[in-house]
């Protein structure tokens, strides 16, 4: 197993105040390593981060850190430590903060280690050496143990999708996972630890009138904590209504130089250059780049030299490549940060499933959407009015899921109104593969709980873990590439603003994003709201996947899962000798290429492949 992370990539380990804690600093740090005390003067934080994104204060022998993006300045902070009695007293400052950051503390021998409820930052423990050691990186803590990615767990990753709670489990079984919305604690043995919730999903019970003014102020402050330290800052500005929130919340508060930066798309169909150049338009104090569509990368390339040091397998680097491409451009120009408006589908939009329950609340209401849904997206009637009338609970609807993980799969009408897409396991998944699958869900069954209490709120806190898996690595992979990335969208009090409001109100067939779309009136421009159009890239992810088709076909050719017996290479051959198979319309090849470069990128650098 490498050490890691090996390219200088930002990662902390936190560690109890106890004797053992020197000797295993030594195996958790690398060159460039920082390290911060506890008030005994053994090693407290081991890590390696930058100066803008640790704010640590202490008061005492307590310690107070917080990592990540944060408006907090030094004299609250120093206040917040000197009045800490209670590790659970911290609950009020994370919910009064804006940004996305983790927070550590250490009081009266005792730590607590939190990552955001969005999923965004994670946090994990292990025990080494005797003492429970948490850390931001599931990877470091299994390179201190010596730990094994674990076979059956990576078959797992073959899923898609993957179940809630398949993707909460770390890849070595000597690591556990703190799920979002809970912390974790370090008690004063420094090896006895307990998970404790602070995060809920909100009640969605306001009106769209009654909180538009407070999704707009708290993605106001989000983007603040952005910009106030001035400089230049980056900003995507695709045309969608999502990153153009964004670019004119950024310009109005004139802290910072902005760059605006547009990605046309290789469709003929795809209007985004349209839309961000009419919202450009009303920016005449920013810098409008756009960059020209053929220099853009398409999805698929450079599959082959990836080698990030990832803690997970991920269907990010499907787009690394063009999610990377332009960011040295920017950097070269000045940015200091770039901000995306990844996450603006997911918080402000929601899930159509909600209305399972709303048909029981108000079906007169739920009635008349669900028609309009229907002619929208075209569902058929008999799987939408049985998947309706279906109260299984998630548990008995993952359960029968099991039975077949092979059966095609269910109109798109089921997942969007049941507990989800159910998981599925494709044709080149190899038998023996498949059973240790079975087997392995099979023992979370029995355990399995929905991230909220209805069919809407799961789905919604679903699709935002998931996203924020992907956006992890993304952000972790760009400031490797020289400028990190971060997405306002994500933060955990915008989510929370955003899910406060009633489903009927977020999500409707007659009106596309209309909280967003109230929440910025009077900041965007009216002619900009009335975007109702999405571009979707297929054209570019059809022309990636006939254009590196070599790329593909080398690593199965040289699969290090075939190598574990989990994937059938003559079938992954075949199939992308088709790249215009309408059996890849979908992203059917998407976990397993995330599986198998990660296995890749285990390995020591200059490996050659094998022939």
């Amino acid at each position: 197993m490498l050490s890691r992370p090996r390219h200088g990539e930002a990662y902390f380990v936190v560690l109890p105040d106890r004797e053992p804690a020197p000797a295993v600093a030594v195996a958790l740090r690398t060159a460039t390593a920082r390290v911060i005390t506890h008030a005994s003067g053994l090693p407290w934080v081991v890590g390696h981060w930058s100066d803008e994104e640790m704010a640590v204060a202490e008061a005492g022998a307590t310690r107070l850190a917080l990592i990540g993006c944060c408006s907090i300045d030094a004299e609250r902070l120093a206040a917040e430590a000197g009045r800490l009695r209670d590790l659970t007293h911290l609950d009020r400052l994370v919910r009064d903060l804006p940004g996305s950051f983790h927070l550590i503390a250490a009081l009266d021998g005792r730590s607590r280690v939190q990552g955001t409820a969005s999923g965004l930052r994670l946090v994990f423990h292990a025990r080494v050496n005797g003492l429970t050691v948490a850390s931001d990186r599931a990877d470091v803590l299994a390179a201190a143990t010596g730990a094994t990615p674990d076979r059956r767990r990576l078959a797992m990753r073959l899923l898609w999708p993957m179940p809630h709670p398949v993707p909460h489990l770390p890849l070595w079984t000597e690591v556990t996972a703190v799920e979002p919305g809970h912390h974790l604690i370090i008690e004063a043995d420094g090896a006895t630890v307990r998970h404790r919730r602070w995060w809920t999903h909100p009640e969605p019970v306001r009106s769209l009138s009654d909180a538009a003014e407070d999704v707009r102020r708290t993605l106001d402050d989000s983007v603040g904590a952005r910009t106030r330290a001035g400089g230049t800052v980056s900003f995507d500005l695709s045309g969608g209504l999502d990153s153009t929130s964004l670019c004119f919340l950024g310009a109005a508060r004139q802290e910072a130089h902005l760059i605006a930066s547009t990605w046309p798309g290789r469709d003929p169909a795809d209007d985004d250059l349209v839309w961000a150049q009419r919202a450009a338009a009303h920016l005449p104090g920013i810098d409008h780049q756009v960059w020209p569509a053929e220099e853009s990368p398409l999805v698929y390339e450079d599959l082959l030299e990836i080698d990030d040091t990832l803690d997970e397998p991920t269907i990010g680097v499907m787009d690394r490549a063009r999610v990377l491409s332009h960011l040295p451009r920017l950097a070269a120009m000045g940015s200091r940060l770039h901000v995306t408006g990844i996450g603006g589908d997911h918080v402000t939009w929601c899930s159509e499933a909600s209305y399972h329950g709303l048909l029981r609340r108000r079906p007169l209401l739920a009635i008349g959407r669900l028609r309009g849904f229907r002619a929208l997206f075209h569902w058929p009637y008999g799987p939408m009015l049985r998947t309706l009338a279906n109260r299984h609970s998630y548990r008995r609807w993952l359960t029968g899921s099991l039975t077949d993980l092979r059966a095609p799969v269910p109109p798109p009408v089921v997942n969007a109104l049941g507990w989800g897409a159910p998981p599925r396991l494709f044709p080149w998944i190899t038998p023996d593969a498949a059973r240790m699958v079975a087997e392995a869900l099979a023992e979370i069954v029995p355990y399995a709980e929905p991230l909220g209490p209805d069919r809407g709120r799961h789905a919604d806190l679903r699709a935002i873990h998931d996203t924020c898996r992907i956006i992890r690595q993304w952000d972790q992979m760009s400031a490797r590439a020289g400028l990190p990335m971060t997405s306002p969208f994500l933060d955990d009090r915008v989510i929370e603003a955003c899910l406060s409001v009633r489903p009927e109100d977020r999500v409707t067939p007659w009106h596309y994003k209309p909280l967003l779309t109230a929440a910025m009136r009077g900041v965007v421009p009216d002619e900009c709201l009335r975007r109702t159009s999405k571009a979707e890239a297929a054209l570019d992810a059809a022309e990636g996947l006939r254009r590196h088709n070599s790329d593909l076909h080398a690593l199965w050719a040289d699969s290090r899962l075939a190598e574990l017996g989990l994937v059938d290479t003559a079938l992954l051959k075949d199939i992308t000798a088709r790249p215009d198979s309408p059996d890849l319309r979908e992203a059917v090849l998407y976990s397993t290429i995330g599986c198998e470069v990660w296995l890749r990128t285990l390995e020591p650098p200059g490996k050659e492949t094998r022939p």
